[in-house]
């Protein structure tokens, strides 16, 4: 110890020339690189210049890495934009619909850095349809979004979380939310949503969702329908949503990572659009400037969505009802299990999109902090939140309704079977007896006369064996002679056969006789036995003098 004292001394002179202070700290928090103007990175820098501990691999993993490479160049990225004043009217600026490509990405650079929102403008909402990488990374970069927000979009990962919250500034809440959506397309037609997950293969839609053994909840639900002919499928969509919420103004980036979905950019714009003409969300937006209120517009589409959905499948299981009423087929219980596994998986479902109302509830924003009127928005936030959450719990009683009314299907569907296997068995049953009759009462004579014979010969043997292991010659143990077995055994037997004819004497034609008076059953015998033989002489016809032959023709 000393040794190691002694020469950090003698080296400190040398050093203490060329060594330089540390600099200043004043946090103990780790250095964060400052923030891009984004006037001179271009498109290249996201996610690594804001972001840092998103390295490349990272990026590759979470699915972002192949957005900004793999997408189709020939198709344009088309952004629609709405404005919403702060009197709470819905508009479309002079640029309202941009379709960016390869070759003019540039003029959305410029027109997100170089032209700023309008200052009368309280929320404007940008809707993508088919997103490029150029487009992805110029609007995280621009506005500094968590790529997470990419990657849980990206992979369908339901999430919700609130990132640099900033007092009196503004913060960055994210909203991942997967939902079913009703879509009448006919199976046959390719116009579903593709499979957030490459690992699970695409079954085959007219097999009831069902490949082998496997129920892929993913999957589109088909409601095959006998009444209408017309086929109706359940598909799960996403809702992505990115709401910068800012005191100088708010943004929304809404994309659906779906080619060709359902629920588009250009849909999602109509419906809000649709949205801010109804008098009740003007009231609510001409009231409070929180703008919270528009992110709200989306989880009521997939609240739309979901009664619709939900209803469709009301009126399936009815069919399904009547069918199994009618016809009791056991094929039917594929499609019930089929409807059942996604009936679980849409109670997770639901679960996620109460966590996502109550996650827009409870998270204040900071922006709002210095408004006068932020109780008054946090009590409309609260009660449209509220009304939120009571449709999601009715949307739940009638899915938990729905679930019963299935088992009590699928119990119906088991009765029938078995009632239609006991009707089968019956008849085979009747069929078998009226087969062996025959030969059952034709050997139930044999078997008679054999049970007997085995009791006779039970009674001859059995009193013998009472004392046959008492006898030397068969057992050395003991002290017993042959000629004491003989004489032991012989009167033995006599007197278990007398007992035996004595008690079973109906069988030997002495009915009518008392106990004691058949212990003398050989006198009876004897006498009956001689009875019959004068009977059978007194009876037999006496001989007819005329018809005797004439021996001697004097008489």
């Amino acid at each position: 110890m000393s040794l190691e004292l002694s020469i950090l001394n003698s080296g400190s002179d040398n050093t203490k020339a060329t060594r330089r202070p540390p600099p200043a700290r004043t946090t103990q928090l780790p250095p964060v690189p400052p923030p891009c103007d984004h006037t001179t990175c271009g498109v290249s820098c996201y996610p690594q210049s804001r972001f840092p501990n998103w390295t490349p691999s990272q990026v590759g993993r979470s699915g972002i890495a192949a957005a900004i490479t793999n997408y189709d160049k020939t198709k344009p990225c088309a952004i629609y934009l709405v404005d919403v004043d702060k009197n709470g009217k819905f508009g479309t600026p002079d640029n309202h619909e941009m379709y960016i490509n390869d070759d003019n990405d540039q003029e959305l650079w410029n027109f997100l850095v170089y032209e700023p929102q309008p200052p009368d403008v309280r929320v404007r909402a940008f809707f993508i349809d088919d997103i490029t990488g150029n487009v992805l990374k110029m609007f995280g970069a621009r506005y500094n979004i968590e790529p997470f927000f990419w990657s849980s979009s990206l992979k369908w990962i339901p999430s919700r979380f609130q990132e640099n919250p900033l007092v009196g500034k503004g913060d960055h809440v994210t909203i991942t939310l997967t939902f079913v959506v009703p879509d009448e397309n006919k199976p046959d037609e390719d116009t579903g949503p593709t499979n957030p997950n490459e690992g699970i293969s695409t079954p085959d839609v007219a097999d009831s969702v069902i490949q082998g053994n496997i129920i892929n909840t993913l999957e589109p639900l088909v409601l095959q329908s006998d009444n209408s002919g017309q086929n109706e499928r359940l598909v799960l969509d996403v809702l992505c949503v990115h709401l910068i919420r800012d005191v100088n103004g708010s943004t929304l980036i809404f994309f659906n990572p779906q080619k060709d979905g359902i629920t588009s950019g250009q849909y999602m714009e109509q419906r809000i659009r649709f949205a801010g003409r109804s008098v009740y969300w003007q009231n609510i937006f001409r009231k409070s400037p929180e703008p919270s209120f528009v992110l709200l517009t989306f989880l009521w589409h997939c609240l739309y969505a979901w009664d619709e959905s939900l209803e469709a499948l009301y009126r399936y299981i009815c069919d399904l009802e009547t069918r199994v009423i009618s016809t009791s087929d056991m094929q039917l219980t594929h499609e019930l299990h089929s409807i059942r596994a996604h009936h679980l998986h849409y109670a997770g479902l639901l679960e996620d999109f109460r966590k996502a109302v109550v996650f827009v509830r409870d998270t204040r924003n900071p922006a709002m902090d210095a408004d006068a009127d932020v109780k008054h928005s946090r009590r409309l936030l609260e009660q449209e939140c509220y009304n939120l959450l009571s449709e999601i719990e009715r949307l739940e009683m009638g899915r938990r309704m729905q679930d019963k009314r299935l088992k009590n299907v699928m119990n119906l569907v088991f009765s029938s079977v078995n009632i239609q296997d006991s009707k089968r068995m019956q008849k085979m049953t009747e069929a078998a007896v009226r087969d062996s009759a025959g030969k059952f009462l034709s050997s139930s004579h044999f078997l008679n006369m054999t049970m007997k014979q085995i009791a006779y010969l039970t009674m001859i043997f059995l009193p013998a064996s009472f004392v046959a292991m008492n006898v030397k010659e068969i057992d050395d143990g003991t002290s017993g002679k042959l000629w004491q077995y003989v004489a032991t055994a012989i009167p033995m037997t006599i007197v278990t056969i007398y007992a035996v004819i004595a008690f079973q004497s109906e069988h030997y034609n002495l009915r009518g006789y008392s106990v004691w008076s058949r212990m003398v059953w050989p006198y009876l015998m004897i006498s009956n036995f001689m009875k019959n033989k004068e009977e059978e002489q007194g009876d037999s016809p006496e001989p007819d003098r005329n018809t005797l032959p004439l021996t001697n023709t004097k008489l």
